[in-house]
């Protein structure tokens, strides 16, 4: 059906860190060892492929002390798709990890939320500032006046079985979306949560803009999720451990999400 999709998690980089590295405020055992994964998302169906995401490119990578797997753009190559001929890119928001190699797919449309890009041009995001990269800004820009944006204002259902749904909290314009998959509605949590840990603790992650309303995020990402089980953060290494891999000949890291869990 075309309102059922495949659901792909790509993992391209990871970096080391400690458990107090991802939560604001005090953390019980600060020096644990709390590696995280980056990921973009691909959901298929028919001929309908829509990137979630765009994640960075190695020269970023490095700069930022981050271990790089590949470039998201080989990735979909590996799958079959012309990076260049891809239709649909979501940006779930504009932080670094999440809105770079924009250039690599020159005839994607994007679609993010109007006050994302209010926030990134504006003067609120300067203590966050460094999360962002200048130049994936301005890709973003470039692509609005080629009529390549649609700015969203709230929820949205831009094609059949793809919600995207505003959040806030981590920056004022983050996203999240459902996707119906053969086994549900799974919701790609991003960066409203992080960790597995974010939502089971109701601990947000440092640096948030907003930490109430990313708490309250936690109770919409429950409730459009067909169970707790088809909830999927952003930066858990555990993804990659629960669900099964992609095909070991891909020569790609990653998993299935439209496929149930492991035992």
């Amino acid at each position: 059906m075309d309102d059922t999709y495949t659901l792909y998690a790509l993992r391209y980089a990871t970096r080391l860190a400690r458990h107090a590295d991802h939560f604001a405020g005090d953390v019980p055992e600060p020096d644990r060892p709390m590696p995280m994964d980056y990921f973009v998302w691909l959901a298929v169906s028919g001929e309908r492929r829509v990137l979630i995401d765009t994640g960075f490119n190695r020269e970023v990578g490095i700069g930022r002390g981050r271990t790089y797997l590949g470039h998201p753009a080989e990735m979909l190559t590996k799958l079959g798709i012309n990076p260049g001929d891809l239709e649909d890119v979501v940006l779930t928001h504009l932080h670094y990890d999440h809105a770079g190699t924009i250039d690599s797919f020159p005839s994607a449309t994007l679609h993010l939320q109007e006050r994302e890009l209010e926030f990134a041009t504006g003067r609120g995001n300067e203590p966050t500032r460094r999360a962002f990269e200048a130049t994936d800004i301005a890709n973003v820009l470039q692509a609005m006046y080629a009529k390549r944006t649609v700015l969203h204002d709230g929820s949205a259902n831009p094609w059949p079985g793809i919600e995207l749904h505003l959040v806030g909290g981590h920056t004022p314009g983050t996203q999240i979306v459902r996707v119906r998959t053969a086994r549900g509605w799974v919701v790609l949590a991003g960066d409203a949560s992080h960790f597995y840990e974010n939502m089971e603790s109701a601990r947000c992650f440092h640096g948030t803009h907003d930490v109430e309303r990313n708490k309250a995020s936690f109770t919409l990402i429950r409730e459009l999720a067909d169970s707790p089980r088809h909830v999927i953060p952003g930066h858990d290494p555990q993804v990659m451990v629960r669900y099964p891999l992609i095909s070991s000949d891909s020569g790609i890291a990653g998993v299935r999400l439209d496929c149930p869990p492991l035992e």
